[in-house]
């Protein structure tokens, strides 16, 4: 009988010890998505001075939020004086709720691969400067509440493919340079029309069998 309470001790102790490498090394790949991030921005004002990678986790990150087990849930950089790009590895924080990194200086496009932020509730990058079209992958985005893209400089139409997501209450895309024709299917149906103002080639709302979706679009 001793044997075997020996044996199911060491059988719970390899057990636990597994899942706390597990835990770790998901901290550890988070943390990396985050100092990429901050690899790819300027940051003048030293407000990302605390993303050390050496650090287990990072969770005692300034501008982080994590849940009780560790796992990143929010970032908040809004108006931080940030500029450079976003970083595809922000991807992998697969428990991100809110990334908030509105009035920056923030270039280029957004990522495709934010679409793989399957609890994404809140997307703030307005008041930048990015560029390029709204990822279609964006769609993917099944829990997102808020959409907020206005003022930046972007281009293209407004994907069909967010007009799937149920779950989306606020959509605000205005000053920008986004073309075609404005969805009203879905959530879109109870977006004002102010959110897509000061967009010189986009048309809409769209009209059913009238109005093609890309018209004057490219």
């Amino acid at each position: 009988m001793a044997f075997l309470n020996c044996r199911w001790e060491l059988l719970a102790a390899s057990l636990t010890l597994t899942l706390a490498l597990i835990h770790l090394v998901d901290a550890n790949s988070e943390g990396d998505a985050l100092y990429a991030l901050r690899r790819s921005l300027t940051d003048p004002d030293h407000v990302l001075q605390s993303w050390d990678p050496t650090l287990v986790n990072p969770c005692t990150w300034f501008h982080v939020t994590c849940n009780q087990d560790s796992r990143v849930t929010r970032v908040d950089l809004g108006n931080s004086n940030l500029s450079g790009h976003l970083a595809p590895e922000l991807g992998k924080l697969e428990h991100l709720q809110y990334l908030e990194l509105y009035k920056n200086n923030i270039e280029g496009t957004i990522p495709s691969e934010l679409g793989n932020l399957k609890n994404l509730i809140s997307l703030d990058l307005y008041n930048n400067n990015l560029t390029g079209k709204i990822p279609t992958s964006l769609g993917k985005l099944k829990s997102l509440v808020f959409l907020r893209l206005n003022d930046n400089r972007m281009t293209g139409p407004i994907p069909k493919e967010l007009t799937k997501i149920i779950s989306l209450k606020v959509v605000d895309v205005s000053s920008n340079d986004l073309c075609g024709t404005i969805p009203t299917e879905g959530p879109f149906a109870h977006i004002p029309l102010q959110n897509f103002e000061n967009n010189s080639r986009l048309e809409g709302p769209e009209l059913i069998g009238l109005a093609s979706y890309d018209t004057n679009c490219n």
